[in-house]
């Protein structure tokens, strides 16, 4: 039996970023993963995908020069072997830095599976995993079981794993998940993605620039449904024109396995039965948390009906049994089961932890980023959200061709902002190159309730694609220059 402050089980974003914090804050903290400390972010999600559409960005930017610019290069071919070592190597470097970090702070790191046996109590069984990923006793958990007591609280954060439709089981490689596909063998000619959200718009965009041929299957009637629709309209857009077949309001009557691939059955929202053939079938429906052998009964922890762990304080992200919090993808909506909330999260759970009193996370703030080319980034109320919740709402919306980077891109792609008429801003949704780093400005805008007014006495660089957020509030403002 050993005693510590904190228990962290799962050593993804959400649970090192407590560990780290917690130890910050002089708290003794024990952190339990049974795979590899970074979890599904860092090793099979986050940042191998980034790596990848960062390749495929320098692919595109092949063609453009060659079409638009005049730049007289071609595309010889992509080393599949060469692309994945320097994606791998990204990785491995990612994951000795947060190695080091945990080793620095003093967190202690068991490496075995975690299972509650109590609302303090847990009991850690050595997976035989050494530091590096290599197969090994797990030094840190010892021979066979330990079990550990938190004398400030236990920090649930396993994490989600992909959602697998029956009869679809993934094979790694005809029929992928979104956490093996970019380790499915080489590049494939044709793929069929299975998903309009998030995910599933990055995988199709990652494949197209690679060449393959791509059908895109989403059973609500517009891509990433959660967002504004302007920006699903825009995106859908772009995707189309590069080539990419997108099929909304549709659904998968079935699919089989066949000797050169996958042959799915595709009911569109209009018309016959569609036949699609393709060599791999990536399946991109959403995740689910992961709390199997967790022991949460032992610990008198009820998940609700999807399998999540519902907080009975918010604020302090602690379940129904005290002392005992939850972080990351564990946590249903408004939880958006994304790596950057769950960094949050964590830091909110260390410092409560700790017997400080931390803000809550503002949800409402968080931003929202599809890396696809092209890219979405939002945060805060769609117009439809605004409008439903009863505000007065005043809408402005930008082409990024408005300005003179957004010609040079030559991309399109828009800004829209939401406001509330003599009133704050509600929410700012962007499409069009680049915009992922671009969202962090309207998350402040968004989360400090800031005004239009407030933010045209701000000035934006020129030239440059902000301009054109620039140009937004200036419009809500009176006192816009460009609006057409």
């Amino acid at each position: 039996m050993h005693e510590t402050d904190v228990i962290v089980i799962g050593g993804g974003t959400g649970g090192y970023s407590t560990a780290l914090r917690a130890a910050a804050l002089g708290l003794e903290v024990v952190l339990a993963e049974r795979d590899l400390v970074g979890g599904t972010c860092l090793h099979r999600g986050c940042i191998p995908s980034k790596a990848m559409l960062h390749a495929a960005e320098l692919i595109d930017g092949i063609a453009e020069a060659r079409e638009r610019w005049g730049v007289k290069a071609s595309l010889e071919s992509v080393d599949w072997s060469a692309l994945t070592a320097t994606r791998d190597d990204i990785v491995a470097r990612n994951h000795r830095g947060v190695e080091g970090h945990l080793a620095h702070a003093g967190v202690r790191v068991l490496r075995g599976t975690a299972t509650l046996t109590g609302p303090r109590t847990v009991r850690v069984t050595a997976t035989g995993r050494t530091p590096d990923g290599a197969p090994g006793a797990g030094p840190a958990a010892g021979d066979g079981d330990e079990v550990w007591v938190a004398r400030r609280g236990v920090v649930l954060a396993t994490g989600s794993r992909p959602r697998v439709l029956p009869g679809l089981e993934p094979d790694g490689r005809r029929v992928v998940t979104s956490d093996d596909a970019l380790f499915a063998p080489g590049l494939p000619e044709s793929v069929t993605v299975l998903g309009g959200g998030a995910i599933g718009v990055e995988y199709a965009s990652l494949h197209r620039s690679m060449g393959a041929r791509v059908t895109l299957v989403e059973a609500a009637d517009r891509l990433v449904p959660l967002e504004d629709e302007d920006v699903s309209r825009h995106l859908t857009r772009g995707l189309k024109k590069r080539g990419v077949q997108v099929l909304t309001g549709a659904r998968l009557e079935g699919a089989e396995r066949t000797a050169d691939g996958v042959r799915a059955t595709v009911r569109p929202a209009r018309g016959e039965p569609l036949v699609v053939e393709s060599e791999r079938l990536l399946v991109a429906v959403g995740r689910v948390p992961v709390t199997d052998g967790l022991g949460l009964a032992a610990a008198g922890i009820a998940t609700d009906a999807r399998g999540f762990v519902p907080p009975a304080d918010w604020s302090r992200l602690e379940t129904s049994v005290p002392g005992v919090h939850v972080v990351g993808d564990l946590l249903p909506p408004p939880s958006p089961g994304l790596a950057h909330a769950s960094f949050a999260e964590g830091l909110l759970v260390a410092e409560v932890l700790a017997g400080r009193t931390p803000r809550p996370v503002e949800y409402a703030a968080v931003p929202r980023v599809t890396y696809s080319a092209p890219q979405t980034a939002a945060v805060g109320l769609t117009e439809a959200q605004a409008r439903a919740a009863g505000h007065r709402v005043v809408v402005n919306t930008m082409p990024l061709t408005a300005v003179a980077k957004g010609m040079v891109h030559g991309q399109g792609g828009m800004v829209k902002v939401v406001a509330e008429e003599d009133g704050p801003v509600l929410g700012v949704h962007l499409v069009g190159p680049h915009v992922s780093e671009m969202i962090a400005e309207s998350q402040l805008v968004v989360g400090w309730d800031a005004e239009p007014g407030d933010i045209a006495q701000h000035i934006h660089p020129h030239p440059t694609l902000s301009e054109a957020v620039g140009e937004a509030y200036l419009t809500l403002a009176g006192r816009g220059l460009h609006q057409l």
